[in-house]
This record gives structure tokens, sequence and C-alpha cells, in this order.
């Protein structure tokens, strides 16, 4: 299903890139790294992702560790997604990655 089920890697950056590719992967990140979200909430901060999508690439972060998913015993189900502790430590590169974009704009013309 996922590149990311092969996490043994030799090099680090490797195993990085293998993480965190995907087209969706940086920008629920992005997102996670704000606040815990709900599906819904990502789905709609997602406007072009499909449902399959979003579920796949959720999923595929979630078995590399990087995000959790907590499900709530109500009805209908509620499910909220949030960074774990390795997730993080992605914050500051998250961050750079923001910056570099803001700087890289600014400087095209």
């Amino acid at each position: 299903m996922s590149k990311t089920f092969n996490l043994d890697n030799n090099c680090p950056m490797d195993l990085t890139i293998n993480i965190l590719s995907g087209k969706w992967k940086l920008s629920i990140l992005w997102i996670l790294s704000k606040k815990i979200t709900r599906f819904n909430e990502l789905q709609r901060s997602l406007p072009n992702i499909t449902q399959k999508t979003l579920t796949m690439q959720l999923r595929e972060l979630e078995v590399a560790k990087i995000i959790y998913r907590k499900v709530y015993a109500e009805v209908p189900p509620k499910v909220e997604y949030g960074l774990t502790s390795i997730g993080e430590n992605l914050k500051p590169v998250l961050n750079e990655m923001c910056n570099f974009g803001k700087y890289y704009s600014e400087n095209l013309s």
C-alpha cells in the first residue's frame, strides 16, 4: 500500500523523504502542527483532496508514527488527528519550509 511500510532505509535523508513523500502529507502535517483536527476539518482545509486519498495519507503517517488517530465512542463517530511526539519534531522543519516559501515568493521578481 505505501512506501512508508519499508522504513529500514540506510540513509536518514532517504528515510525522511520516504516518510514524507506524498502530494498531501506536508499539507496535512502543516495543519496538524497548528492544532488537533477532525477528519472533516482536514478535508475542508484541503478542498481538492478526495476522501480516499486523505484516508490513505493519514494511515501512512499513522503507520510511520508521525501522527496519531483518536476515536471517540460516539454516534456518529468522532475521530481526531494530531502529531505524535515524533511528529512534533517536524514543526521546526515545517516552519522553515513556510519561511522559505515566503522568501522565495518575495524574491521571484
